[in-house]
């Protein structure tokens, strides 16, 4: 007899105004660096979630107006009738699958530079854009305010017109025009739209009916609000003038979609909020309220804790973001009881990386997010093996076991042979480190994944020589043996080794992520500028050592300005007492001291330490590579992740992926795939 699924509970259907969800799993509106210059990229995406069962699934941030023109960021645009058509690729495609379709409607104000229209950007008052672009927005005068209300109506009739199903009116992340109107940091005003909270709330009241007004008869309309700001009694408090706030509003949406702000609060990595629903107690009151469906996000994964959710009454539909980026199946592996197969998203928000940076999407944990169109690549499905072929891989870290991986799913034979006693390479070694626990997802899930594989073999302890390799007689070998830190200086201000390091006690991020740690005073020299400096200065500080932290940026770790996370990695080291000294350059060491230089030509100065920990460049050990080639120059030999090219954990994950992928696939349609490109069509031009 067949027992019952404990999960049902999140596959009935959800009414939400006149449009019905087919299940409670809900992609909440996230950016993905596609937007309005790749639209058949962007609906590949999307239509990736509705395959894999979420009920479910909205755009990003959509423009109204050029007066909200987020250039260089490429985000949605339905300024006017003309976007339709682009938007109505992904509508088409979603639903498809039978899921709903949202559009998240913006205009964000003071967020929004306007480098592209060059128009002015516009607020409750006159306020400082918030990019650092040296410009002000204008202070919205009524006719203003009549025009924006104009602008999201014309908006909403054009969403309805491509085939929306849900259309929102955004209030959240610190981004937008109705919540900055909200928040009397901004709002100063003293006629209607101003003062007190009905009058400041003024503006999302009337949104919120003329939407209702103009798309109503078939299109659900949700709001999405920022209930809490986590800035205490500076900023929005849940419990206070957020509640307030629902219940002032609270018989008008459809649908509640309720978060924290800014978007830094809502999309925490997992390095300041490991656990899941870290937002639950600020949403628990809403449903409670409203009456309403209510939509809240939390880096949920755990089918249990949905549950939870729903029976509780706290949420009816289960948001997400970041977990339906790294497993856009993961509903359908629920509905099948495959939840042990999840890819469960590890907060490193490279994801999030990739629309500060203007380009597709990308994830640690899912190497085909942003792939779907370019290269047709799917999380689920690939090609089946061309041969008979015999395969080995050599190492077994994120790029070794992605590969392996995914050429045991093509069905070839597949030898792992990893030199040390452990699989998993640097995402095992790196979860050690403060705050990166959940960074060992990255192996767990791929060894859960080959070890159900009776086409794949895995080895521990078997270090491997050019004539090991050799004697395995395989067809293909693909070696992973990763990078490991230099501890010379090497790196991206050094060019050569820095002097005096023979006399200090010197370390290196390996070092210590193998528990060879400094002892007493601690300097260490972050010349890399990307995570880890400041995850060992942390961790350092976590152990009681005194530590100083050296580093040629003006700030610590730069990189992780694009993971939202810089601003609590620079104030965690500041509480734990570490000692920053920025823009300076490690020149020289010596006997309990090191010696530092202003790189804009300053003083000098000298540091005195037992110890120190050079986080610079990365060394590739290539013998075993040189190696093969002269005894087995025939043999097919590839080099992926590290052992290719030093970089982040999803570089790794998705250079494995690629290469298990292009294995005896067809050259030049592997080339052409890496050049596809969404390319606008020109008229022709008659020519002389």
């Amino acid at each position: 007899m067949l027992q019952p699924n404990p999960y049902d509970v999140l596959f009935e259907e959800v009414q939400i105004g006149p449009v019905t969800a087919p299940n409670r799993f809900y992609q909440v509106p996230h950016a993905c660096g596609m937007g309005h210059l790749r639209p058949q990229a962007h609906a590949a995406m999307r239509e990736v979630k509705a395959l894999g069962g979420w009920g479910v699934v909205c755009t990003e941030e959509t423009e109204i107006h050029p007066s909200s023109d987020l250039s260089p960021y490429s985000e949605q645009r339905l300024w006017d009738e003309r976007d339709i058509p682009a938007l109505s690729l992904m509508v088409e495609a979603v639903k498809r699958h039978g899921a709903l379709v949202g559009i998240e409607l913006v205009h964000n104000g003071h967020m929004a530079s306007n480098l592209f229209s060059r128009l002015p950007a516009l607020a409750p008052a006159d306020i400082q854009l918030d990019d650092g672009y040296p410009r002000m927005a204008r202070r919205m005068d009524k006719s203003d305010i009549r025009e924006l209300r104009r602008w999201h109506r014309r908006a909403a009739r054009n969403a309805k017109a491509a085939g929306f199903d849900i259309i929102y009116v955004y209030a959240g992340h610190d981004m937008a025009v109705p919540q900055h109107f909200l928040l009397p940091r901004y709002n100063q005003r003293s006629d209607e739209y101003g003062g007190s909270l009905e009058n400041r709330a003024r503006l999302i009241r009337e949104l919120l009916s003329e939407t209702k007004d103009e798309v109503g008869d078939r299109c659900a309309v949700a709001l999405r609000l920022g209930l809490d700001e986590r800035m205490g009694a500076d900023g929005m408090q849940a419990h206070e003038e957020g509640r307030a706030v629902v219940e002032l509003l609270a018989d008008i949406p459809d649908l509640w979609d309720v978060n924290v702000s800014n978007w830094q609060n809502d999309t925490v990595s997992t390095r300041f909020e490991p656990d899941e629903g870290y937002e639950v107690d600020q949403m628990r009151f809403v449903r409670e309220v409203t009456g309403k469906p209510t939509v809240g996000v939390g880096r949920f994964t755990s089918p249990d804790l949905m549950v939870r959710l729903v029976r509780g009454g706290v949420l009816d539909l289960i948001g997400a973001a970041r977990p339906s980026i790294a497993d856009p199946y993961l509903p359908n592996k629920i509905a099948e009881g495959r939840t042990d197969a999840i890819r469960e998203c590890i907060g490193c928000n490279i994801c999030a990386s990739s629309d500060k940076l203007g380009v597709p999407i990308r994830c640690t944990q899912n190497p085909t997010m942003g792939e779907e169109w370019r290269r047709g690549w799917h999380p689920e499905s690939i090609a089946q093996r061309a041969s008979d072929a015999e395969v080995l891989v050599v190492g077994a870290g994120p790029a070794g076991l992605e590969c392996a991986l995914q050429l045991g799913r093509r069905g070839y034979r597949v030898s792992v042979a990893e030199a040390t006693g452990e699989f998993g390479g640097r995402s095992l070694r790196e979860s050690g480190l403060k705050g990166l626990t959940a960074w060992r997802r990255v192996a767990d899930n791929r060894l859960y994944e080959l070890s159900q594989m009776a086409n794949v073999r895995l080895y521990r302890e078997s270090p491997m020589s050019a004539g090991d390799i050799v004697e395995t007689e395989s067809a293909a070998v693909f070696l992973a043996t990763g990078a490991r830190w230099r501890g010379d200086g090497t790196g991206r201000t050094h060019f050569r080794p820095v002097q005096g390091l023979s006399d200090i006690a010197v370390f290196t991020p390996d070092d210590v992520m193998a528990g060879n740690l400094p002892v007493g005073p601690v300097v260490i020299y972050d010349d890399d500028q990307g995570y880890m400096g400041g995850v060992i200065a942390d961790h350092l500080a976590g152990k009681s050592l005194a530590v100083t932290f050296v580093t040629t940026a003006s700030i610590v770790s730069p990189f992780t300005t694009l993971t939202l996370e810089q601003h609590r990695i620079q104030s965690s080291l500041i509480a734990a007492g570490v000692k920053l000294v920025l823009s300076s350059k490690l020149v020289a060491a010596g006997r309990g001291t090191v010696s530092t230089a202003d790189i804009y030509g300053g003083s000098r100065d000298e540091i005195a330490c037992t110890g120190l920990v050079l986080v610079t460049a990365r060394d590739i050990d290539r013998s075993l590579s040189a190696a093969l080639k002269r005894e087995a120059p025939d043999l097919c030999v590839e080099t992926i992740g590290d052992a290719l090219a030093p970089g982040l954990i999803a570089d790794a994950t998705f250079s494995g992926h690629l290469a298990a992928r292009n294995f005896e696939s067809d050259v030049l349609e592997t080339e052409a795939a890496i050049y596809r490109r969404e390319m606008p069509a020109l008229p022709a031009v008659n020519t002389l």
